[in-house]
């Protein structure tokens, strides 16, 4: 039984003025293009093809807005790093981002590193976009590419480099690694920091 039913596609958004109201709780996934973002999306909300997914980096161009449950979205961001798209298009994405930071219904980031890269200079860039107020979740993915030590070390190291701000998980959506622990904690924020 899938802990999110009702998940379906909301909108997706190319400007501000496109995102849905400013109500309830929503939670935000990011990170570097070609990390596993919306294979992550799809593999914690139990819903194969939900976020789509290519091979080629780059290819989340919009915020997509997707509901859970009433009051309560995800938002898939494009990636960041090295994303395909052109100049122009890649300067069009700030400031949707920093609107999207700005919005009272964001209680939280997911943010999704390579487990094998570990945190990296881009991923401090969304550290520094979330608010005091907002919550940050690591999901470290592709792990099972890791070994145990080699798993345990990056686990350790991203948590250091947290240095308080978040918190961070092992995850692999091949070998379903951490995904029970991702979903509770998604589950939580969104229930915690929505509506009653």
């Amino acid at each position: 039984m899938s802990r999110f039913p009702r998940a379906a596609f909301l909108i997706s958004a190319a400007a501000p003025g496109q995102f849905p109201a400013d109500k309830g709780a929503e939670v935000a996934f990011v990170g570097r293009s070609n990390a596993g973002k919306s294979t992550a999306i799809n593999v914690i909300v139990q819903r194969h093809g939900l976020a789509r997914t290519s091979k080629t980096p780059g290819r989340t161009r919009l915020l997509n807005f997707f509901e859970l449950a009433p009051m309560q979205r995800i938002v898939d961001l494009p990636g960041y790093g090295y994303a395909t798209g052109p100049e122009a298009e890649r300067r069009t994405w700030q400031p949707l981002i920093e609107a999207l930071a700005s919005r009272s219904s964001l209680c939280g980031w997911f943010l999704i590193v390579d487990a094998r890269r570990g945190i990296a200079g881009g991923d401090e860039v969304l550290l520094n976009w979330a608010s005091p107020q907002q919550k940050i979740h690591v999901l470290l993915s592709k792990a099972d590419k890791l070994n145990k030590s080699e798993g345990a070390k990056v686990l350790r190291s991203s948590t250091a480099a947290l240095a308080g701000r978040g918190t961070a998980q092992l995850f692999s959506a091949t070998a379903k690694t951490g995904v029970d622990e991702a979903q509770h904690t998604l589950e939580h924020w969104l229930k915690g920091f929505g509506p009653p």
